[in-house]
């Protein structure tokens, strides 16, 4: 087997490892706390149907990459929770650690792409990371509203926190974000949010 295939194989084999990433919103309709490779399928495929709500003209293929590849890092650094003011303070150093070692077992040009694709997500200044954050925020919050805002209860998060994390959708949708800003009221309405 030739060096290029021997690393993209290992690298495929190594992402497998998502899956046993679990984070803290359940499946819809009170399911189990759904896994890092789920919540990135769920996104690209929500990026492909929603993308006439993008603000901007996306390259839609970009998006749904991102969307994909954006959680890999957490097989090294973990999953930090939204609200998590303080696993958030670290989580750039663990993320970019991990980001060199996971992208580095591809072939050099496939993993400065990779790097790449990621580092465009997380500065969050192109339409295709705006709307890539988009449906990282949108995801969960689906998920949760599907459960009684159950996630939200759980953890005392406070409606202030969910607007903070989904200010963000403006950037990338309008249309979502009213949306989104309906679900808000309606669980600060009911209770589950503060």
């Amino acid at each position: 087997m030739d060096e290029r295939l021997r690393r993209q194989l290992d690298f495929i084999v190594e992402i497998d490892k998502e899956k046993n990433i679990f984070r803290q919103t359940h499946l819809s309709g009170h399911g189990r706390r759904e896994n890092d490779a789920e919540h990135a399928w769920h996104m690209a495929v929500m990026a492909y149907l929603l993308r006439e709500y993008a603000n901007n003209s996306v390259d839609i293929a970009r998006v749904m990459l991102m969307c994909l590849i954006h959680d890999i890092v957490e097989i090294e650094a973990g999953d930090t929770y939204a609200y998590d003011q303080e696993g958030l303070k670290t989580q750039k150093a663990r993320e970019d650690a991990a980001k060199e070692k996971l992208y580095g077992m591809l072939p050099r040009d496939q993993g400065q792409e990779l790097t790449a694709l990621f580092d465009e997500f997380e500065e969050n200044q192109t339409a295709e990371a705006r709307f890539a954050h988009v449906m990282d925020n949108l995801q969960p919050l689906l998920l949760n509203d599907s459960n009684g805002g159950g996630d939200w209860k759980e953890h005392g998060v406070r409606a202030e926190q969910v607007y903070e994390r989904q200010n963000r959708a403006r950037g990338g949708s309008d249309a979502l974000f009213q949306m989104i800003d309906e679900i808000i009221q309606k669980h600060m309405r009911e209770g589950n949010l503060k």
